[in-house]
């Protein structure tokens, strides 16, 4: 038997393949994979994932794979996606559920993934609560895509009056083509669309953007505020911050509570779950 893993988010996915040894034989990488969003462009790209990884090195119907996905805590999703599937044995799972599988091994702690969607969860005593990762229309907050979003909605209420405009509104207004190009933009943007917009949201912000800082600012207390639900829950645990902007909160908020690296990626989560049998 084989044993497959895939990490898929809103920007991306990559899969490994390991032996019944867990020695890694096979990478593969594909392009965005949340199956809330677009659930056949994301089989599409996973599928092209796995099949690099997987080679010559195995038939698929010898392959135990976990697929750990943005939108897969929405079942009717998962179920969807795992019966399209062509491995042997397949557990679609929570992107959240690998990810805190990959950075706390069963140590107790919390994992804030922040990418560009968000989802939180905690790990006690080998439970696990998952919070957020709603996706882009209902939640991921203080993620990529929705900090990116609300420089958007900035720009618009500072073209009415009701913030003042910066040099970074300004530039971006002018670089979409003014505000009705803005808007049909948003009609058909996908997160990872917005989330393109994070860096340089970032650097705006360290450059004393005032915009820019109130963006960062509010998503750093919407990523805070999930992580003081998890904590109230019992005794204050070690966060993990994970993802792109993981790092981002990491610093703004290791006054509160003590700040871990990672033991392993979610990636290393999905295979380990896959060689204790699935998700």
């Amino acid at each position: 038997m084989f044993f497959l893993g895939v990490d898929g988010g809103g920007t991306g996915c990559r899969a490994a393949l390991a032996d019944g040894a867990g020695r890694i034989i096979g990478r593969g990488e594909g392009g965005p994979a949340n199956i809330a969003t677009n659930p056949e462009a994301a089989r599409s790209n996973i599928l092209d994932a796995a099949r690099q990884a997987l080679g010559d090195h195995a038939p698929e119907a010898e392959v135990c794979a976990v697929l750990g996905l943005a939108g897969a805590n929405l079942p009717e999703r998962a179920n969807w996606l795992a019966a399209r599937l062509p491995f042997g044995r397949v557990s679609v799972v929570s992107d959240a559920r690998i990810a805190v599988k990959g950075a706390l091994g069963d140590d107790d702690g919390i994992v804030a993934a922040v990418g560009t969607g968000s989802v939180f969860a905690s790990q006690r005593a080998g439970q696990m609560r998952i919070i957020g990762g709603w996706g882009f229309l209902l939640g991921d907050e203080g993620s990529g895509a929705w900090i990116g979003r609300a420089l958007l909605i900035r720009a618009l209420r500072a073209l009415d009056g009701f913030v003042p405009m910066t040099p970074c509104l300004r530039a971006v207004l002018d670089e979409r083509g003014g505000a009705p190009a803005v808007v049909d933009f948003a009609k058909t943007a996908q997160p990872a669309d917005f989330a393109a917009y994070a860096p340089r949201i970032l650097a705006e912000a360290a450059a004393g953007d005032t915009a820019a800082q109130a963006v960062i600012s509010a998503a750093a207390d919407e990523v805070t505020a999930a992580v003081v639900l998890l904590q109230q829950e019992g005794d204050t645990v070690p966060v993990v911050f994970l993802g792109g902007l993981g790092p981002t909160f990491a610093v703004r908020t290791r006054a509160l509570w003590p700040v871990l690296p990672a033991k392993g990626t979610a990636l290393d989560g999905a295979l380990w779950l896959a060689r204790q049998g699935g998700g």
